[in-house]
C-alpha cells in the first residue's frame, strides 16, 4: 500500500510538468518566438539612416494633403500601432471601410492590408499616401514638399548614397519599411514559454492555449504572428451578422474570383488584447466575444464561458514587450513648402 501511494505521489508531482512539456512541444510546432531583433527585408537593407529617415516620415503629418495625418495617425506607436477606431479617420474627417490594421510586427506578414493586395511594407506605404479618403496626396505634391526640406533632401541622400536622384516615392517607401520593421514586440510571455520556459504561462493561460489549438484556431492563426500568413474566408461554417461583415467582399474586390468573396487576410494575434476594435469591420470591441464569434462561424464551435475565458487568457500573453519611441523633431518647413489644403 505504501508502494501504491509513493508512485501515486511521484506520478500527480511530475504530471503537470509531463502535460507542459507535451503542450510546449506542440505549441512549437505551430508557433515561433518574436526574434529579438528586425528581419532582413527583401531588397531593402536596414540602416541607421534610413530607419532614422523612416521614423520622421512615418510622424509627418505633411506627407498628407492637409498636414494633419500622418502614418501614426491610424497607426499610432502608443497604442499597440493600431488607433482604437472602428476604422480610420481620413482627410476632411471621411471614415474609412476597414479597420486600421497594427503596424507592429506586420514585417513578419506574408501580404499586407485585409485583402492582402500589397506583398510588402513598402508596398503598403504608398496605399495610404494617395487614398482619397485617407491622406488624399498625389506624387507631385509629395515630392515637393520633401524637396522643400534641405534637411529631408539631406537625409535621403544619407540614406540612399546610390541613387542620383534619391528624393522619390519609392524610397520615401523603403525608408517606412525599415523604420517599420523595427516596430517588433518580443518577450511575450507566451514566447518565454515557447524558449522553454514552461513557468511563463500560468495554469489557466496553458487551458487556453490547449483550447486555442483544440478548437482549430491555430489551423489560421499560427507562424511567429499567430496570423498574417494566409488569406482565408470569413464564415467557413456560417456567416457572421450583416454588421460585421459590412458588405465587404474581401478579396474579390481585388481579384473578382468568386471564390474569393469574403475572404480576408488572418490578422496577427500579437498585442491583439491591446488593438480593439476587432475585425475588418471593427464592430467589435470586446475580445471575449470576437473569440466567441470567430469559433461558431469558423469551426462551428459553442465556446463554453470557461473555454472562452481562458483562450483570452492566453491570448493576453501573446502581448510584448512595446517599442519605445520618441516622438521626432520634424525638419522644419520653408516658403517652398506647400501649404495645407483641408478640403476634398
Amino acid at each position: 500500500m505504501k508502494k501504491f501511494l509513493f508512485i501515486l505521489l511521484v506520478c500527480l508531482l511530475f504530471a503537470p510538468i509531463s502535460n507542459a512539456q507535451d503542450l510546449l512541444m506542440k505549441a512549437k510546432e505551430k508557433f515561433k518566438p518574436i526574434p529579438a531583433n528586425p528581419p532582413t527585408l527583401e531588397n531593402n537593407t536596414i540602416t541607421k539612416e534610413k530607419i532614422g529617415l523612416g521614423k520622421m516620415l512615418y510622424f509627418d503629418p505633411r506627407l498628407s494633403k492637409s498636414a494633419l495625418i500622418s502614418c501614426n495617425t491610424c497607426h499610432n506607436v502608443g497604442l499597440a500601432g493600431s488607433d482604437f477606431q472602428p476604422t480610420g479617420t481620413g482627410h476632411a474627417w471621411q471614415q474609412g471601410t476597414r479597420n486600421d490594421i497594427t503596424s507592429f510586427n506586420a514585417v513578419f506578414n506574408t501580404s499586407q492590408f485585409w485583402d492582402g493586395r500589397a506583398k510588402t511594407l513598402a508596398e503598403q506605404a504608398k496605399g495610404p499616401l494617395f487614398n482619397p479618403v485617407e491622406m488624399a496626396n498625389n506624387e507631385e505634391r509629395v515630392l515637393k514638399t520633401l524637396n522643400s526640406i534641405p534637411e529631408y533632401v539631406n537625409m535621403f541622400k544619407k540614406s540612399f548614397p546610390g541613387d542620383k536622384n534619391p528624393v522619390n516615392i519609392n524610397n520615401l517607401a523603403k525608408a517606412i519599411e525599415a523604420f517599420e520593421a523595427t516596430l517588433i514586440t518580443p518577450d511575450s510571455k507566451f514566447d518565454r514559454f515557447l524558449k522553454g520556459d514552461k513557468n511563463a504561462l500560468t495554469v489557466d493561460e496553458k487551458a487556453g492555449l490547449q483550447a486555442f489549438m483544440d478548437n482549430g484556431c491555430d489551423a489560421c492563426h499560427k507562424g511567429i504572428n499567430i496570423g498574417g500568413e494566409a488569406l482565408e474566408k470569413f464564415g467557413v461554417v456560417e456567416m457572421p451578422s450583416s454588421d460585421i461583415i459590412n458588405n465587404d467582399f474581401g478579396r474579390y474586390n481585388v481579384t473578382k474570383d468568386d471564390d474569393d468573396k469574403y475572404v480576408f487576410k488572418t490578422p496577427t494575434l500579437r498585442n491583439v488584447a491591446l488593438t480593439a476594435p476587432y475585425f475588418h469591420s471593427g464592430k467589435v470591441y470586446s475580445l471575449a466575444d470576437a473569440v466567441k464569434i470567430m469559433a461558431k462561424v469558423q469551426v462551428g464551435v459553442e465556446l463554453s464561458p470557461k473555454d472562452t475565458g481562458s483562450i483570452v487568457a492566453f491570448l493576453k500573453t501573446l502581448t510584448g514587450v512595446q517599442p519605445e519611441i520618441t516622438y521626432p523633431i520634424l525638419p522644419p518647413s520653408t516658403d517652398e513648402t506647400p501649404q495645407p489644403e483641408l478640403s476634398k
